[in-house]
């Protein structure tokens, strides 16, 4: 049973960094990309940052320069540091880990932890 454990979350003021982490217990961790996504009350689910099993690296356009996605293949962990938060960037947090085992395409998430900036 592959789980995505998220932690991190919480209650920040603007102007505030969290850190937020995903321990993934998939065993192909290693060749697996990785990603955080959040979703906002009445909003669509939108893309965070991915990193590849190469650590390339994608941000969303609202997040580039104060966010950075990071892995650890060792503690098969994926982590998100999020810098300068503003209300905005309230929403939940989820981890999504995903590729493909020839031939077959896998693509888990977690159940998201909450990250709410406010004053």
């Amino acid at each position: 049973q592959v789980q995505l454990v998220e932690s991190g979350g919480g209650l920040v003021q603007p102007g505030a960094s969290l850190r937020l982490s995903c321990a993934a217990s998939v065993s192909i961790f290693i060749v697996s990309s990785a990603g955080w996504y959040r979703q906002a009350p009445g909003k669509e689910r939108e893309l965070v940052a991915v990193i590849t099993s190469a650590n390339n690296t994608h941000y969303g356009d609202s997040v580039k320069g104060r966010f950075t996605i990071s892995r650890d293949n060792a503690k098969r962990t994926v982590s998100l540091q999020m810098n300068s938060l503003k209300p905005e960037d309230t929403a939940v947090y989820y981890c999504n880990v995903y590729g493909t085992n020839f031939p077959h395409r896998y693509d888990y998430w977690g159940q998201g932890t909450q990250v709410t900036v406010s004053s």
